[in-house]
């Protein structure tokens, strides 16, 4: 961090501007169709790009035939992965993002994109694709988590050995990797527990449902210079892998983000783009590429399916000796995180004096998977949430007062390694068990529940400018995307800062070319990393407009401090000098040394980890199975609220994301391991009618690293909801549910299983 980041705790200030709720400054403009979304620009002598893919779970292709493709007349460039040679050595993270934006030897998931065309309309295009001769020969293939670790099971990458076992493997298999976290001795912790629940839990695979499918537009010179504009959650990053996989220079590609029809992790990773700057290079016209719902469904990265086996004991008094996870994560074809991702936060809300988490992260025929809010960590605490409810249960304790007695505080030992500082697991719950929710009364077939869930937050590499006009208005201009109103945040701050009004700010996202590298936004970090970057850029300018106050007084400038938006000289010697605002500064400013601005780059550290509590009503039809949430309630601390509204909005949009995928959301794949449901018809995300109103409270324990004391918010309030509504469904039927989505099958099968079960045990 650079040096003038030092000395930033300020979480005691009062503010006059942060916290407030102005209006977005994007809003007229998305209301009315001004803002430009990926598909919307457009460049002379464009081309429609489109791409084939694999009708095949798993098969090798043969060969390609593109000869008829390239003489249909209106195609100007067909691309196979001949034209994206292997730039990066033929192993580790870039040659996976390679192979999965065109296939090589193998196609490894229904949907794998094989090659590529660029026409002069799309219906040139759709014909050519047709044109395309692909000799394929079909493989076994393995779609399940569990099937995919059997001895037997296809491998999915041969060559793969399990990292991090010892012995290190030697037969290929589809186990990527192992990772474990933890402390203590839990085989003696189970010991001393009175109380002990294992159970084993599945989650299936959901896709983000952003409403903006991916998209870009791309265009290569002769030179060897491009652009790419994009929807994207991180341009810079896209800047860096696609030159990365192309050969270009990373400075030769400018990348410019376009407004973002929903990300939620989804739009992290590059798809398509590397294709459509290739196929743009070979036709030396620019090229977009939109992909349809089908497309994105298919072949961008959903979340991962899981299956687990959680293990928590506990004295008669409340308190868990011994706790362990072993979790099973698929990621698609290519090793990922996903599994440690998944370790690493299954406990983090509790202080356990021994835990140990294992998980495997398992290669499947699937799409390559992506981050979606809080990636892992809301199959972990569907698994771990659950148990907990059992364990309390067990023992006679309310599954709140069994939290709040076990819940991490600042000193914790987390069960993945660091010591807590100031942390807000307990003023959560104490917030939710006082909460009027929690004593409203349940009617017929209807049940509560409720769940904790945390996630690490990120800080990352940062930059941003801030430039003064001569009328005293401000452009600030930050790299992080706005994904969920960070225009709002860095303005509210840059106002808080400078002194002046929120109007006089108007912030925007910098290209590739106008500001150093910025982290994607990605891990809550938005407003906390660019918020931090933005006040110290408004200082910066702040010192220099003391600095010109400080000449114009002709005082030193240690004399002269800065106001509620006015330089001031402070000091008995000084009473008479008439304190000079910022618009007045700015005025004299080319005539008292130019333009005033401030810069600041920093890797933004210590982001400070954020949890949140969850109370959930529903109610079941016993004889459909059919499930509704008739109430729900988000409580998690932000640290500070920059922007109100804009946080309770987080609050509210995780929390029906999670609804969905608690309810409904789930892939499914047929014996052919091809995806059935590719549209949002088959794949049901909740609407309108699907959701009560989400009633929020915004806690605030200040992040001591922030000088404002703000945590990420945008990914926390996801992770509680699946257990939430596990438990509440679970107490409405009175049958656990350990399979999420708990779909009206599943729920009428569970319900006939324990009818079957009671039956049994009446008639022995």
């Amino acid at each position: 961090m650079s040096d003038n980041n030092q000395n930033t705790n300020f979480t005691n200030q009062e503010f006059k501007v942060v916290g407030s709720r102005p209006e977005r400054p994007d809003g007229i403009d998305k209301v009315t169709g001004r803002a430009l979304y990926g598909a919307d620009t457009y460049a002379p002598g464009q081309l429609v790009g489109a791409i084939l893919r694999s009708p095949h779970a798993h098969a090798k292709i043969k060969s390609i035939d593109t000869s008829k493709a390239e003489k249909l007349k209106g195609v100007k460039a067909v691309l196979t992965s001949k034209d994206l040679p292997d730039l990066v050595g033929g192993a580790g993270p870039n040659y996976d993002i390679l192979v999965n934006c065109m296939a090589r030897d193998r196609a490894l998931y229904d949907g794998h994109a094989v090659a590529a065309v660029a026409a002069i309309d799309e219906n040139t295009a759709r014909k050519a694709l047709k044109l395309i001769k692909v000799d394929y020969k079909i493989l076994p293939h393995v779609t399940d988590v569990d099937e995919a670790r059997k001895p037997n099971a296809p491998i999915v990458q041969p060559g793969t050995r399990t990292a991090n076992v010892e012995p290190a493997p030697t037969k290929d298999s589809n186990i990527a990797a192992r990772n474990q976290f933890g402390h203590g001795d839990v085989d003696e912790g189970f010991k001393q527990a009175d109380v002990i629940i294992e159970k084993t839990y599945k989650t299936e695979q959901t896709h983000q449902g952003y409403i903006e499918p991916h998209a870009c537009l791309a265009s290569v010179g002769p030179d060897g210079s491009g652009e790419l504009w994009v929807t994207t959650q991180g341009h810079y990053t896209f800047r860096t892998v696609c030159s990365t996989l192309l050969g270009l220079d990373i400075a030769k590609l400018k990348v410019t983000s376009s407004e973002i029809g929903g990300g939620f992790g989804g739009k992290t990773h590059v798809w398509m783009e590397p294709v459509a700057l290739g196929l743009s290079r070979k036709a030396n016209r620019p090229v977009k590429v939109v992909m349809s719902r089908e497309e994105v469904f298919r072949a961008s990265g959903p979340t991962a399916s899981t299956s687990m086996d959680i293990k928590i004991g506990a004295t008669r008094d409340g308190r868990i000796t011994a706790a362990t996870a072993d979790l099973r994560y698929q990621g698609g074809p290519f090793p990922g995180m996903w599994g440690l991702l998944g370790a690493m936060t299954s406990f983090a809300c509790y202080n356990l004096p021994n835990v140990k988490t294992v998980a495997w992260d398992i290669l499947v025929n699937r799409p390559k998977v992506a981050a979606y809010r809080a990636p892992s960590a809301p199959m972990a605490a569907f698994g771990v949430e659950s148990t907990m409810d059992l364990v309390a249960d067990a023992i006679g304790m309310s599954p709140v007062d069994f939290r709040m007695l076990n819940a991490a505080r600042e000193g914790t030992r987390a069960s993945y390694g660091p010591t807590y500082g100031p942390i807000g697991i307990l003023p959560t719950l104490e917030a939710v068990k006082n909460h009027p929710h929690m004593t409203a009364p349940l009617g017929p077939n209807q049940g509560r529940g409720m769940a904790c869930g945390f996630w690490f937050n990120f800080g990352g590499q940062t930059a941003t400018d801030l430039n003064i006009s001569t009328d005293g208005t401000v452009n600030l201009t930050i790299g992080t995307v706005d994904v969920g109103g960070s225009r709002a945040s860095m303005s509210l701050i840059a106002a808080e800062e400078l002194g002046i009004s929120y109007d006089e700010i108007k912030c925007n996202i910098g290209d590739t070319n106008s500001l150093g590298h910025n982290d994607t936004t990605e891990g809550s970090r938005g407003t906390f990393s660019s918020g931090m970057a933005t006040i110290f850029a408004a200082r910066q300018a702040i010192d220099v407009m003391r600095e010109r106050a400080a000449q114009k007084w002709e005082i030193p400038v240690e004399e002269v401090e800065w106001k509620d938006g006015e330089a001031h000289a402070v000091g008995v010697h000084h009473s008479n000098l008439i304190p000079l605002s910022l618009k007045e500064i700015a005025k004299a400013s080319p005539r008292t040394g130019g333009p005033i601005a401030g810069h600041n780059e920093t890797v933004a550290d210590n982001a400070g980890v954020s949890f949140a509590s969850h109370i959930c009503d529903v109610e079941v039809d016993p004889e459909t199975g059919s499930t509704r949430v008739i109430r729900y309630t988000v409580v998690q601390d932000a640290g500070k609220a920059i922007h109100p509204q804009y946080v309770e909005g987080q609050f509210q949009g995780a929390a029906a994301q999670g609804i969905g995928w608690a309810l409904n959301e789930e892939y499914i794949y047929g014996e052919d391991g091809r995806l059935q449901n590719a549209g949002f018809l088959d794949y049901r995300i909740p609407v309108c009618s699907d959701l009560p109103f989400i009633d929020t409270k915004i806690l605030e324990i200040p992040n001591p690293d922030h000088p404002y004391g703000v945590r990420g918010v945008g990914e926390t309030s996801i992770v509680p909801p699946l257990a939430a509504i596990g438990s509440a469904v679970s107490n409405a039927v009175g049958v656990r549910m350990d399979h999420v989505p708990m779909s009206p099958p599943r729920i009428r099968a569970a319900l006939k299983a324990q009818a079957a079960s009671e039956k049994a045990v009446s008639a022995g």
